[in-house]
C-alpha cells in the first residue's frame, strides 16, 4: 500500500446551484486511486443549506470543521459548532444550514454499506 499526498486546497471547487453552497472532492479514484469511498469538502455562507441525499447503499458521516450551523435531523433542529458531526446510516438524510456570522466547512465521507 502506498500513501498519497493530496493538496486539498488544489483540489476544485464547484458552486452548487439551489444556495447549496461550494463542494470540493478530495478523496476520489481520480485522485488518489479510491474505489470505494468518496471525501468531499463543503462551504455553505449565509443563507446556504446542503441536504445529504437519502442514500440506501451508502453510510455517511458529516463533520462540522468551521463556523456554526443548525443540523435538522429526523424533524428536529440542532444548533451544532466546530467539532460536532452527523453520521447517517444508509437511508437516511440530514440537512446542514449556516447559521452565525462566519461561513461553515464541512468534511462529508461516503462509503458503502458492507454486506456480510
Amino acid at each position: 500500500m502506498s500513501t498519497t499526498k493530496i493538496d486539498t486546497g488544489a483540489c476544485e471547487r464547484v458552486r452548487l446551484d439551489g444556495n447549496r453552497g461550494e463542494v470540493a472532492e478530495i478523496v476520489n479514484k481520480a485522485l488518489c486511486g479510491a474505489e470505494n469511498v468518496l471525501g468531499m469538502l463543503r462551504w455553505l455562507g449565509a443563507g446556504e443549506r446542503f441536504a445529504a441525499d437519502t442514500l440506501d447503499d451508502r453510510h455517511q458521516l458529516i463533520y462540522l470543521m468551521e463556523g456554526e450551523g443548525s443540523i435538522a435531523l429526523e424533524g428536529k433542529d440542532y444548533e451544532v459548532a466546530r467539532g460536532a458531526g452527523v453520521y447517517l446510516e444508509p437511508g437516511e438524510t440530514a440537512a446542514i444550514s449556516q447559521r452565525g456570522a462566519a461561513p461553515v466547512k464541512l468534511f462529508h465521507l461516503v462509503v458503502p454499506r458492507a454486506d456480510g
